[in-house]
């Protein structure tokens, strides 16, 4: 897809990223769970705060100055707790071009592996990571309550960090 670019979210980026990761979330996840009332309402309320807690570690991909989708990244370690797509947009590389970057960003810093979480259920995710490279570590509960196990696959990558020296002229 041309004309995607990749820049740093901004304070004004809030509502429109929650409104994506909702739209990803609805349509990606929420037809794996079971129905339960205000689960939705949680759901908007939870992905406004992760924006908010973490706009400062987040990338934002724009088509035709329109944002479309997002990453982020944990503060203490290289994790990614999120990557969201519109639902239209998926499988038109953006999510690729997401990882791709912040893996980028993570190698810079000296990671020499990256960690990232999705629904077990959720096959198409994991098709992607693993497209992208990512190996299956484990398979976990997700915390959620016992009533409603949910599994989350545990997924990570090795990366290739820069080890030289950066040279001014």
């Amino acid at each position: 897809m041309a004309g995607i670019n990749i820049r740093k979210a901004e304070k004004a980026d809030a509502h429109r990223l929650a409104d994506i990761a909702y739209r990803a979330w609805e349509s990606g996840i929420y037809p794996l769970l079971t129905n339960k009332p205000g689960a939705r309402e949680a759901e908007q309320r939870r992905l406004s705060q992760a924006v908010a807690e973490t706009l400062g570690r987040i990338i934002v991909a724009e088509v035709d100055g329109i944002s479309v989708g997002w990453c982020s990244r944990s503060a203490r370690r290289a994790y990614i707790p999120f990557l969201f797509v519109m639902p239209e947009l998926q499988g038109h590389g953006i999510g690729s071009m997401l990882l791709q970057r912040m893996e980028s960003m993570l190698e810079l810093e000296g990671a020499e592996r990256v960690q990232l979480e999705t629904p077990a259920d959720n096959v198409r995710a994991v098709r992607f990571y693993e497209k992208q490279g990512y190996r299956i570590l484990a398979l976990r509960p997700d915390g959620r309550a016992a009533h409603e196990p949910f599994m989350s696959v545990h997924l990570e990558k090795r990366l290739q960090p820069f080890m030289g020296e950066i040279e001014d002229d």
